[in-house]
């Protein structure tokens, strides 16, 4: 197979691969700007094949869209693949539980772990709370199981 030369046309030949062999239909629109490049999936079919338990299967796929589109090359950047809407859902059930830890964290003055979850979406828990006053967050356990801690910042 002759992959395309630009990273973004190797990450819809890749996505669109993938969704042949799901036989699953939908249109794969590619976006690419200075800092990534996203691929949405949209359709009427039903993605949950393609998203996967927690959103490990999309995640794979990301990642293997990433090192497929920059095999070769030195500048990269990030590659995000979306079916049907799913990071911005999965973003806004994340952020809501965030504020529900930080809550818990600052009335209960304890530390509150989160349920464990990928790198990805530590870094969208970590992000939502850094500028949330009274309450730090780290990340700890090991993979799979790694999670993020809401913690009251003690003061001194």
């Amino acid at each position: 197979m002759d992959w395309p030369a630009e990273p973004a046309e190797r990450v819809r030949e890749l996505v669109e691969g993938v969704l042949d062999e799901l036989d699953l239909g939908g249109e794969v629109e590619v976006e690419e700007d200075e800092e990534r490049i996203v691929a949405s999936v949209e359709g009427d079919d039903d993605y949950g094949l393609l998203i996967g338990k927690r959103g490990q299967t999309i995640d794979a796929l990301q990642l293997l869209c990433f090192q497929a589109a920059f095999r070769g090359m030195r500048e990269r950047k990030r590659v995000i693949v979306d079916a049907a809407g799913y990071r911005e859902r999965r973003r806004e059930t994340l952020t809501a539980r965030a504020d529900r830890a930080a809550e818990q964290a600052l009335n209960g003055e304890r530390r509150v772990s989160m349920d464990a979850m990928s790198a990805q979406e530590r870094r969208v828990v970590h992000e939502h709370l850094k500028e949330r006053a009274g309450v730090e967050t780290y990340s700890e356990g090991d993979e799979p199981s790694r999670c993020v801690v809401v913690a009251p910042l003690v003061s001194e």
